[in-house]
């Protein structure tokens, strides 16, 4: 396989799973929040990543999400499921229930807290290429994983046989830079920003789109690649301007948070525009008062209403 296997594209966010205040998944809930985001014509979405808070679910619950999330393959979203584990067996498992459930791809870190090292990176991504035949995304995300895989490591990990897309969620632009030229031509490259640096480089042709996270500005993160594609590069700066408000008023430079969590100011978010993203499952908390005012704020000021929640 290679960039050529598939039709990724665009921007397509890691979505909140949503929990009943008692923390069971709510499956109808899910299908609210994935109806309005086919609604607000996303590029696709990613099931049970960082922000589907993989962590605290269960296997079963996983291919629950991944089969829930299937159908929505027909309305034309690209449907990929995050196989996040810290095993290659594990990932294993969850990579061959997207199959099963008939995703299009998987997304997968290198194994978090473990700190694996070049060489048992790259087994752990031969060893889940090797038991399935799903397409395949890496996804570098130092923050979460502390390991940040330079340019060399995701070289030779695009030369994998299931993979096809890398995710570079890294903080060091030099090397998300590098990394992409390195890896052109053979697998789509994704985690491009939303500024005008970003609109110019894909403008050239460089990079694929963002695999962001929540949605939170519906039709506007999708759009954003539209203009993108139909060389307006102006209405891409406006909409690109409107994410940076966000990504400022909400999230630090590294991609950590300024308050709370990420799920929770998520979930909040949807919410607060009326849609049923439910809520966040221990060990996450929910936001307090002042945190919510803060996530209203911050939509009212880009003159999208809110409604009580």
């Amino acid at each position: 396989m290679d960039r050529t296997s598939v039709d990724w594209t665009g921007y397509i966010p890691a979505i909140t799973t949503p929990f009943t205040r008692k923390g069971q998944l709510d499956l109808e809930a899910f299908a609210g929040q994935m109806d309005w985001l086919s609604t607000e014509r996303m590029h696709g979405v990613i099931l049970a990543g960082t922000s589907g808070e993989w962590f605290s679910l269960s296997a079963g619950e996983r291919a629950q999400l991944f089969e829930a999330g299937a159908p929505y393959r027909k309305a034309g979203l690209t449907v990929i499921g995050a196989c996040n584990a810290f095993t290659a067996q594990e990932a294993i498992l969850h990579a061959r229930a997207a199959e099963k459930a008939g995703l299009d791809g998987i997304l997968l870190t290198p194994p978090p807290y473990v700190v694996p090292n070049r060489a048992e990176i790259v087994q752990f991504y031969r060893s889940v290429s090797d038991a399935t035949d799903i397409p395949m995304t890496v996804y570098n995300w130092p923050r979460g994983c502390i390991v940040d895989m330079d340019s060399d490591l995701l070289d030779e990990l695009a030369d994998i046989e299931n993979v096809v897309a890398i995710k570079n969620s890294t903080g060091n632009f030099a090397g998300f830079l590098a990394a992409m030229y390195r890896v052109e031509g053979r697998v789509r490259y994704f985690g491009l920003p939303t500024s005008e640096l970003g609109v110019d480089l894909a403008l050239l042709g460089h990079g694929d789109g963002l695999m962001g996270s929540g949605g939170v500005l519906g039709a506007d993160h999708p759009d954003f690649w539209r203009a993108i594609a139909a060389g307006d590069r102006d209405r891409a700066i406006r909409l690109g301007a409107r994410d940076r408000v966000v990504m400022q008023a909400w999230f630090t430079p590294d991609y950590g948070v300024r308050f709370g969590n990420q799920q929770a100011i998520m979930k909040t978010a949807l919410r607060l525009r009326g849609v049923r993203a439910g809520f966040v499952r221990e060990p996450l908390l929910e936001l307090t008062p002042p945190e919510v005012l803060r996530i209203e704020q911050t939509l009212r000021a880009l003159g999208i209403e809110t409604v009580a929640i």
